[in-house]
């Protein structure tokens, strides 16, 4: 069996880009490495092109790079270009494609002329690409138009599995407003949390799908991780932004306001920090929430930059960073949790599911933190979306919950501004006293 092309949602913006971009424009895909940003890129090269030609500077050869050092005369450059990839160009009919254009600065200053020339689409993908020693020494074309990729989304990954019944079963019940039912909700939980623990690396739902061995799936997942602390490297070498991603399961289970340096690294100081977080963003293998310090609409424009949470881009490479403390991760534990038997609190492994859902659903993350006046005790809004002119606040829950002071609390101080107020947790659906309790699985799909 050879390697599996997943339906992505993705593809419908590359189209986009194609009809009323690509004169101007050249793509540049933006995400982590091992989400399939190549596979889809391809797929679509050979699908709406009548020829394209593939560079992927991981490994192409000398002689393909050594055409960048003169980019004088193009046509010379086409010429050559064809004949070392044996791939004919059509104008307008063709399309070239830069893999990991970060690793050859050369080739993403190009894009300027290249653009210009006309002849001629070009689609760039890359990784890490704020790492400033792979842009320092070049001009950053303006010729770009940015689109970020995300690993794969539940609906996405209902597709993967042949499950084309639970997405519209879950959209009829949320057209409804009804409760599902005990029955049919503990259906739906059970395909979700399969979901939250293989994640939406294609590489490790491939592996699920030809296995059905989470245990296998899970040794995937490993294999990631230690790519991604090789790349943390590059970024720091002293190893500080390997730790910082190692401890984010540890500082979202402590349920602390704010991620915690010396939970990563015994006498971090945040001014060591300061440079290291832009990198990990850019790495897209995290996701952050900032405190929002006056919430509103404009919550990007008042939040506390030195006070956020952490979390991981793909939760089902946080169940196995979670459980990381072992060799693997064996069937039994995804067994149970899988059915929900596993004793340890997962309220962040929903929290890490809940930011992931939001930011590929194109929100930016801003949480809150409210004190009480008779007691030390923090009361914390999960999260926090703008809709429209008003803000939606957010509490996440793993089990039970029966109060809410923290969503009474921030509703008395910030009424005027609230449309919607949504706690999103594992219990069914229900509509109580201005509230929508959400299960878990609804979110992508309102």
């Amino acid at each position: 069996m050879g390697e599996i092309i997943f339906k992505r949602k993705i593809y419908n913006e590359i189209l986009e880009w194609k009809q009323n971009r690509s004169d101007k424009y050249a793509l540049l895909v933006k995400g982590a490495r091992r989400i399939g940003k190549s596979t889809i890129v391809e797929e679509f090269a050979r699908n709406e092109f009548k020829s394209y030609i593939l560079i992927d500077f991981a490994h192409t050869s000398k002689e393909i790079t050594e055409l960048f050092d003169d980019m004088y005369d193009l046509d010379f450059f086409f010429l050559k270009l064809q004949q070392f990839t044996g791939v004919r160009l059509y104008e307008n009919e063709s399309v070239i494609i830069f893999d990991e254009v970060q690793l050859f600065p050369k080739a993403r200053q190009a894009i300027k002329y290249l653009v210009a020339d006309g002849r001629y689409r070009y689609i760039e993908t890359g990784s890490l690409l704020s790492i400033k020693r792979n842009t320092k020494d070049i001009l950053i074309p303006s010729e770009e138009h940015k689109i970020s990729m995300y690993p794969m989304d539940f609906e996405e990954f209902l597709w993967a599995t042949d499950n084309e019944m639970t997405a519209y079963t879950i959209k009829k019940i949320i057209e409804s407003r009804k409760p599902a039912g005990n029955s049919l909700h503990r259906n739906l939980m059970r395909i979700f949390r399969l979901y939250m623990l293989v994640g939406g690396m294609p590489q490790a739902i491939e592996t699920y799908i030809k296995t059905n061995n989470l245990q296998t799936t899970d040794e995937v997942k490993r294999e990631i991780l230690d790519l991604y602390e090789e790349d943390f490297i590059k970024i720091d070498g002293t190893g500080l932004a390997g730790d910082i991603y190692d401890a984010i399961p540890a500082n979202l289970s402590s349920n602390a306001s704010r991620y915690i340096l010396s939970c990563a690294k015994e006498g971090a100081r945040s001014n060591q920090v300061r440079t290291l977080i832009p990198d990990m963003l850019s790495s897209y293998t995290v996701n952050i929430a900032y405190h929002a310090n006056n919430p509103g609409v404009g919550m990007a424009l008042e939040k506390d930059a030195g006070r956020y949470k952490l979390f991981l881009s793909d939760t089902g490479l946080f169940v196995t960073l979670a459980f990381k403390d072992n060799n693997y991760t064996d069937n039994i534990i995804y067994n149970k949790l899988l059915s929900n038997k596993l004793t340890a609190n997962l309220g962040y492994v929903y929290e890490n599911i809940v930011s992931q859902m939001l930011i590929s659903k194109g929100h930016n993350l801003f949480y809150y933190t409210l004190g009480s006046e008779t007691s030390n005790h923090l009361y914390e809004i999960d999260f926090l979306i703008a809709t429209g002119d008003k803000i939606a606040p957010i509490k996440v829950k793993s089990g039970n919950y029966r109060s809410h002071k923290s969503l009474e609390m921030f509703c008395d101080k910030f009424s005027k501004r609230i449309r919607d107020k949504y706690v999103i947790h594992t219990k069914d659906y229900k509509w109580e006293n201005g509230i929508h309790y959400i299960p878990v699985y609804m979110v992508p799909f309102l």
